[in-house]
């Protein structure tokens, strides 16, 4: 009867603590999207993309999987979405070649896994993930980052698989307004040749997503495309552990998506750890003192999620608009995309 008492107890306790509460957030890219750029289907088709991202990785935590195998499932629904500028979306650059990056974290262990550059690898966050678990590196960047996916068994395909008309054409217009200059994804080019100003994107294109598991462990992993058009061998803030992407148990969960410069400067993902565990802010807070202060401070723009071990979420973007969504325990999906 007194184990059955304390068992009773400690079931309650656990239920109390919310140690079975899980929360997954994702982002796809933060910038000026604006309601009227964009057409009811397109709209449609961005929100269909961003629930399928969230269903793929709520199935794991409902399961009782891990954060890691929820964020990685998120973030390869993106990937595989010529939506979003990962993956199967990714942009051009200046030489016309799909350059893919990807990191992802574990908020336990602290352990990270990243891919920088590859170009023949369908899901770089499972490369990353590959990185993290099947070797004794961090990160690992061109084709030496190849080979070892393809030693890990990971699918490989041809280059000509990332290919899609839109991407394309948004490296020929961004040729044609100045082939020395490269700009992030879904720039309005067009508006900026009229009006004579910089080539200046206001989109970012990156993707990304924050776990918390039913074990209360934490997870974050984030996967881009980079720039269109950008110079050869330029890596941004999405695999650099502690800029674009990072997790600790904590604090909280951080994934990125802007100007990869300014984020990689900051060290924006760690910072807002860092603002959590030694000045006692909220993850709002902490959020909010990066993207809403210190990045526009530098000149810089974007947006990022994070979530911390009971489950508070930010979702912070100092642009019109981010695509993002959130799923808790309860099942019931939020999608937004403007401010």
């Amino acid at each position: 009867m007194r184990l059955i008492f304390t068992f009773c107890l400690l079931v309650l306790s656990r239920w109390a603590a919310g140690q079975d509460r899980y929360v997954l957030v994702i982002h796809g890219g933060a910038g000026t999207i604006l309601k009227s750029q964009l057409t009811p289907e397109r709209e449609r088709a961005y929100r269909e993309a961003l629930k399928a991202s969230l269903t793929a990785g709520y199935d794991v935590l409902k399961k009782g999987g891990s954060s890691l195998d929820a964020v990685e499932a998120a973030v390869r629904s993106m990937e595989d979405c010529p939506l979003f500028n990962a993956g199967k979306g990714a942009v051009f650059t200046a030489e016309g070649k799909n350059e893919l990056d990807a990191a992802i974290m574990n908020g336990r262990t602290l352990e990270a896994g990243a891919v920088a550059g590859v170009t023949v690898v369908k899901n770089p966050v499972s490369a990353a993930r590959a990185v993290m678990e099947k070797s004794k590196h961090v990160m690992m960047v061109g084709k030496g980052a190849e080979t070892f996916a393809r030693e890990a068994g990971l699918e490989i395909v041809d280059p000509a698989y990332f290919y899609t008309d839109d991407r394309w054409k948004g490296l020929q217009r961004a040729r044609q307004l100045d082939s020395t200059r490269q700009q992030l994804d879904h720039a309005d080019t067009a508006a900026s040749a009229r009006l004579g100003v910089e080539l200046r994107d206001y989109k970012f294109g990156t993707v990304g997503a924050v776990a918390l598991d039913k074990q209360g462990n934490l997870a974050a992993a984030t996967s881009t495309g980079g720039m269109t058009n950008k110079r050869y061998g330029r890596v941004g803030d999405a695999p650099v552990i502690g800029a674009g992407t990072y997790a600790d148990n904590a604090s909280c969960a951080v994934s990125c998506t802007g100007w990869g410069e300014y984020f990689i400067r900051l060290v924006v993902a760690k910072s807002v750890c860092d603002l959590m565990e030694y000045k006692g802010m909220s993850v709002r807070e902490a959020a909010n003192e990066l993207i809403m202060k210190k990045v526009p401070a530098l000149g810089g723009d974007g947006g990022l999620i994070a979530l911390d071990r009971q489950g508070r979420i930010a979702m912070s973007f100092n642009t019109a608009g981010m695509y993002r969504g959130a799923v808790k325990e309860n099942g019931e999906v939020e999608i937004s995309i403007f401010r």
